[in-house]
């Protein structure tokens, strides 16, 4: 009887398991003002509250390292180069023209990417604005140096800054204007020490574009002169104004002149009585707000 011999072959199964991806962690991107892109999650909004949490928490860190502590490790190693601009980029935050350089206690303009078009520079310790700070970057649209120490603007600052449309100086020191750029459709010097002879007769006449102008907790005197048509908004609040005439806003020796673009002007806070210069407002669509009696 032939014998049969089963040969048993034991097959072990041994699942494959694949290593589990390494974890993409979200990055932080930001909206770009005036753009209709979004870059991602974070809102500009966010990101100013996230600046100003880290300073409530007293610590030092700037924005720049914490982000640079949520992407890969691997970047940290890479060399500088001379076209990522690397020391204010280190300093401030870079993104696609736009420059964030707030509350991280500088005391000078820091060197700017050409190609900047954005700059944020707000609660820092910045005492002086020299010449040579703008004179390579003719693309700026916006400039806010809000909440610092600045005294003094050197001559021609912003003479070739001929796309400037929003420039902010307030919560400074300073006494008098600088030459403002052409483009302008809106100036913030609001909380500063500006007094009326600080401002020169023609600083804003050629401003055509000038929609909102903001003035307000200064020491002016009398309102400034010959305001632009295209003036929107006015804040003169919290001045020593004391007194204005019939040709402030309007035009005495044309009694159909209309001022038709002129939304709201602001006075309260100053010792004038405006119900006694109701002719100079005759050619207003509304009165200003401020004391009448």
């Amino acid at each position: 009887m032939e014998t049969l011999q089963a040969t048993f072959f034991l097959f072990v199964f041994v699942p494959l398991v694949n290593a589990a991806p390494p974890l993409q962690q979200e990055s932080l991107q930001f909206y770009e003002y005036d753009t209709d892109v979004s870059m991602g999650s974070l809102t500009q909004q966010d990101y100013e509250m996230q600046s100003k949490d880290v300073r409530k928490d007293g610590t030092n860190v700037s924005l720049d390292t914490s982000l640079m502590l949520q992407s890969d490790d691997s970047q940290l190693d890479v060399p500088p180069t001379k076209d990522t601009n690397l020391p204010t980029c280190l300093l401030c935050v870079c993104l696609s023209g736009s420059v964030y350089c707030e509350e991280i206690d500088i005391e000078a303009v820091p060197p700017l990417p050409k190609e900047t078009a954005y700059l944020y520079a707000r609660f820092n310790k910045i005492k002086r604005i020299a010449a040579s700070d703008f004179a390579d970057i003719t693309t700026l649209r916006r400039i806010d140096f809000s909440g610092n120490r600045i005294e003094e603007i050197e001559d021609g600052a912003f003479s070739k800054l001929l796309l400037l449309e929003e420039l902010s100086l307030a919560e400074n020191r300073l006494v008098k204007l600088p030459v403002l750029p052409p483009k302008l459709t809106t100036f913030n010097a609001n909380q500063n020490r500006i007094k009326s002879r600080g401002i020169k007769a023609n600083a804003f006449k050629k401003l055509t574009n000038l929609a909102y102008l903001y003035l307000g907790h200064n020491a002016l005197e009398s309102v400034p002169l010959n305001l632009p048509e295209s003036l929107r908004i006015l804040h003169l609040q919290y001045n020593n104004i004391t007194t204005i005439t019939d040709d402030t806003f309007c035009k005495s020796n044309n009694t159909r002149y209309i001022r038709t673009r002129m939304d709201e002007i602001r006075m309260e806070g100053n010792p004038i009585i405006l119900a006694k210069h109701v002719n100079a407002f005759s050619c207003l669509r509304m009165l200003p707000v401020g004391t009448y009696y």
